[in-house]
């Protein structure tokens, strides 16, 4: 079910992982909830879609903490420097890698992240109702 609901923030969520395999399956998750998605398998795609005036409006970010390239904790550095209102969830596999996200106010959750919980999270970004 499409909800069609758009805030002020943008109705649309980027998600950034390097594995094909967790983006589409968070994808295919978030689009049956009925959330809009954009994707991207590198920090610096992602930086390049949000600078990009064909991009949506993209009111949240979900982003893996290792990717090749810039990882999460830089790639959070500079979004903030350009969208700084745009929240961020972090999914990392790695428990002691929030202490990289110190200050750059994040959501931080470890692996595995449960359906549910992804989309209570996104929702909950984006401002949706749940």
């Amino acid at each position: 079910m499409v909800t069609g609901k758009e805030t002020t923030r943008g109705g649309r969520v980027l998600l950034i992982d390097d594995d094909p395999i967790q983006l589409r399956v968070r994808e295919a998750v978030l689009r049956e909830s009925g959330i809009l998605v954009d994707v991207a398998t590198t920090a610096d795609s992602a930086l390049a879609l949000l600078r990009s005036s064909s991009v949506g409006s993209i009111g949240a970010i979900v982003t893996d903490h290792i990717m090749p390239g810039t990882s999460g904790a830089p790639f959070v550095r500079t979004l903030r420097e350009l969208k700084p209102e745009i929240p961020v969830i972090v999914i990392s596999g790695m428990a002691e890698a929030e202490d990289d996200y110190e200050g750059l106010d994040i959501t931080f959750r470890t692996k595995p992240c449960p359906p549910p919980e992804l989309i209570a999270l996104v929702r909950k970004s984006l401002g949706q109702n749940q």
